[in-house]
């Protein structure tokens, strides 16, 4: 049975960032990871928005280095994945695929998937066309054509983004109106950006990559082609939280609930990055939440009555 000061669900960039820092406070540290380090990162072919990288940097390979950043400082990972949790117990206690782990202090890493619209070819030419972050991807796409799928305030964010980047910017939305605030649908109606309403994608078009896309309007069952060269998908974000409902405090959309200082409810719990509720979800911010877990679970452990 393994014991570790700290154990961390999650390598992506919260996990390591907090594990990094954790083990050189002079803590034992575990990173479980179920795939491969990075998480949705790792998925990412070019990231030009992580500071340091002033040429940008493939998202595997940055996922690799915070792997071994962190790894240099005496942190483990395992590749296995969490089973059950039992985290009101002292220690706290994960079974894994790979056995029981036991720590003092957990922290939770575990990430969000973007939604996907089930088509056709949406995952082969993920990377290659399609989408689901416009501030990742969207310089890769300036002064071209693209659509934006969905109607949310994130989507309107999203195709708000884009048109200063874009050509031409088409937001496809499968009601007759935006679900945004007033002052963002002000904006839209300025920006540029074209709307078109009760409508939904249907088809993917393009060999290599994408070369656009088929919209059918719902109330007459018409089809269209419309040609453009990215499809920015923005229909929502799942968080890998399902096996911690019941035991940490989860909001409507299954996001952890744990604020600014990344701790739950649970003493010894905390929650950082794409999985914990929060305003912006980009690889800085999940880091920066890695290290303010990485110092508050210290803190626990000093002041825990455990403490040996």
């Amino acid at each position: 049975m393994n014991r570790y000061d700290v154990a961390i669900v999650g390598g992506g960039p919260g996990g390591y960032t907090a594990a990094l820092y954790c083990a050189q406070s002079g803590l034992s540290v575990l990173v479980l990871e179920k795939l491969g380090p990075g998480g949705q990162m790792a998925t990412t072919d070019e990231v030009d928005n992580y500071p340091g990288f002033d040429t940008g940097i493939n998202g595997f390979e940055l996922a690799e280095r915070m792997r071994r950043g962190a790894e240099r400082f005496g942190v483990k990972t395992q590749f296995s994945e969490v089973k059950q949790a039992y985290l009101r117990e002292a220690p706290k206690r994960l079974e894994t695929g790979e056995g029981t782990v036991l720590a003092r202090a957990v922290i939770l890493a575990t990430g969000a998937y973007p939604r996907t619209l089930g088509l056709p070819r949406e995952e082969e030419l993920r990377g290659r066309g399609v989408a689901y972050c416009a501030t990742c991807d969207g310089m890769f796409y300036r002064g071209r054509t693209v659509a934006v799928v969905g109607g949310g305030a994130s989507a309107v964010e999203d195709a708000l983004y884009l048109s200063k980047l874009c050509q031409k910017v088409y937001l496809i939305h499968r009601r007759a109106a935006f679900r945004a605030s007033e002052f963002q649908i002000k904006k839209l109606s300025e920006s540029g950006v074209v709307p078109i309403l009760e409508s939904r994608v249907t088809e993917l078009h393009g060999s290599e990559t994408l070369s656009g896309v088929s919209v059918e309007s719902i109330p007459s069952g018409e089809k269209t082609l419309l040609r453009c060269d990215g499809l920015f998908i923005a229909v929502g974000r799942i968080p890998d939280t399902a096996l911690f409902r019941g035991q940490v405090a989860l909001n409507s959309e299954g996001y952890f609930l744990a604020d600014e200082s990344t701790r739950t409810e649970i003493p010894g719990v905390f929650a950082v990055g794409d999985a914990r509720e929060k305003p912006l979800r980009q690889i800085v911010t999940a880091a920066a939440d890695g290290a303010v877990a990485a110092h508050f679970a210290g803190q626990f452990l000093l002041e825990s009555s455990d403490i040996k």
